[in-house]
Order: structure tokens, then sequence, then C-alpha cells
């Protein structure tokens, strides 16, 4: 599993709104907000930079990018592919077997959506830094609800765990007896 850069304070957050821990809460959604807000300033930074050095103007906006627009055009597939992916990466972390690099790739368009942001933002593209930006609000909630959801139900059915464990221990230790 490879998980993206926001999916650690995503996760902290949902584990925090499941277990009613307030502090671990703010703090995960702080560097959940600082972690973004310091990447899209440093990205908008440098695309002024690299504009300023003449390599790229607003044009680029309006380029046609088939593999990656979209991201700038939100739809019922944005909800659906975050909510796979908040499951998803809440059974990575939660499963016994679960290994870096394997599986589905978390992060789908969070990212690249920042960085759509920090693009327009420095390119002066204001319905294009809109759009990223509702992705990436669909993204974050999508992923944080589907957490707490699969939290939720994996906690439910791991505290009926220990009431069936005792049994099984008891039933091995008879027929080690035997």
């Amino acid at each position: 599993m490879v998980l993206g850069p926001e999916f650690a304070p995503l996760a902290g957050l949902a584990v925090a709104l499941v277990h009613r821990r307030r502090g671990i809460a703010r703090a995960a959604a702080k560097a959940l907000a600082v972690g973004f807000v310091v990447a899209i300033a440093l990205t908008a930074l440098v695309t002024l930079a690299a504009r300023g050095l003449g390599w790229f103007g607003p044009e680029v906006l309006d380029t046609a990018r088939p593999q990656t627009g979209f991201i700038t055009r939100p739809d019922r597939w944005s909800v659906v592919v975050a909510v796979l992916v908040g499951v998803a990466g809440v059974l990575s972390l939660t499963s016994a077997r679960s290994s870096a690099l394997v599986g589905v790739f978390i992060s789908v368009t969070t990212v690249p959506a920042a960085a759509d942001m920090a693009v327009s933002l420095a390119l002066e593209g204001g319905d294009e830094f809109w759009r990223a930006s509702a992705q990436l609000g669909i993204d974050l909630a999508g992923i944080l609800v589907a957490a707490v959801v699969t939290l939720a139900l994996q906690r439910a059915l791991w505290r009926r765990v220990p009431q069936v464990v005792p049994r099984l221990e008891t039933t091995t230790r008879e027929r080690s007896r035997t």
C-alpha cells in the first residue's frame, strides 16, 4: 500500500473521532491543514518562479489534459473513489498483513488537486482553482467519512472477538489434554 502524505493525519483524525479524543483530533486536523497550506504555498512559489523565467504562462491552464483533467471536474465518481480510498487505507493500516507498496495507491487525487490549486493560483486561473478545491474537499471528506465508518465497524466487530477467543483457547487446551 502506498499512502499519500495526507493519509496519516486523516487516519489520525478518524481514530480520534471514533475514540472521541479531542486533542488528537485537533493535532491531526492542524497537521492536515498546515501540510496542505504549506505544500500549496511552496508549489505556487515555484510556479511563479517558473513563470517569471518564461517557462510557461497562464495558457497552460487551457491545454487539454486527458490524463489529469478529472482533477478539475469532480463528479459522483470523485465521491466513490474517495470513499474506496478511505476504506482501503484504513484496512491496510489495521490489517495484520499490511505491507508497503502493495495494493492500491492512496492519494489518487488529493495531492494532484492541491498541486492544481497552487498552479492555478500562481497563474491566475480562478475557476480552475475553485474546481480543484472542490475536488480536494470531496476527497478529504470522503476519505475521512469512510475511514471513520470503517474504524467504527471494526471496533464494533473486534469487541465481539474476546467473547469468542476464550472459548477457542479452552477448546484447544481440552484437545491437548486428550
